[in-house]
């Protein structure tokens, strides 16, 4: 049986407006296994981005507990949450989140400093990644000097370059003509044939069809998942 690596058990998730309170996120519950390729679909405002926030430790859930590789994050201080974000989640952004001042191999290599490599390290292993996306040949360029489909490759080799082994994606496509979009889940897909286990975040069901597995939300709860292993705790 393939591994467990993330685990999400009755999450809830809400956010206050004034008096008015949303509830994003219903006790939503899955297992995501070593290697796999899950999608996360459905409408406008049902809570798919708050889950992937919660799920890369870039937010946290009023209750419910949070699993990687078998150690509760959940309940982790802001400074426990970042050293296994970094060590761990490699994210893809919709904006790709690229800084402007810095080249591309410098953008890509950025996760590496945060970690403590040293600078030869983290440069190595930066044109790597970007070999892998098929830009090694733009990596002294600044972001504003490339396309989008292209700034899109660099911010997922700046996932990879951590080799955390999981990248969470959260509508890698949005901001990109349908040409480009599909070039970035070919490339995704690829990826997770070589190995990485990929959340994705989309709203295009042709892409969420390129996932191994199928889970959707509506209104913050799980309605339809395709496996067994995915279940909704009420």
């Amino acid at each position: 049986m393939n591994t467990e690596i993330l685990r999400v058990n009755n999450l809830s998730k809400s956010f206050a407006n004034g008096e008015q309170v949303s509830q994003i996120l219903k006790g939503i519950s899955f297992t995501v296994y070593d290697g796999e390729f899950i999608s996360i679909s459905g409408p406008s405002g049902c809570g798919k981005s708050t889950l992937l926030n919660i799920m890369g430790l870039l937010d946290t859930p009023q209750s419910g507990e949070y699993y990687i590789d078998g150690l509760l994050v959940s309940d982790m201080d802001s400074n426990q949450r970042a050293k296994v974000r970094g060590n761990r989640i490699g994210f893809v952004f919709q904006s790709f989140n690229l800084i402007d001042e810095m080249t591309v191999l410098e953008n890509v290599a950025l996760p590496l400093k945060y970690r403590g490599d040293s600078l030869s390290t983290r440069h190595a292993r930066a044109l790597d990644c970007l070999e892998k996306v098929g830009l090694a040949d733009k990596a002294d360029l600044h972001p504003n000097q490339i396309s989008g489909g292209q700034q899109q490759r660099v911010s997922i080799a700046r996932a990879l370059a951590g080799d955390s082994g999981i990248m969470l994606v959260d509508e890698p496509t949005g901001n990109l003509d349908s040409k480009n979009g599909d070039a970035i889940m070919a490339l995704i897909k690829d990826l997770n044939q070589q190995g990485t286990t990929i959340v994705l975040v989309t709203h295009d069901p042709r892409y969420a069809d390129m996932a191994t597995r199928s889970i959707q939300l509506k209104d913050g709860t799980v309605v339809t998942a395709n496996v067994e292993q995915v279940a909704q705790s009420c």
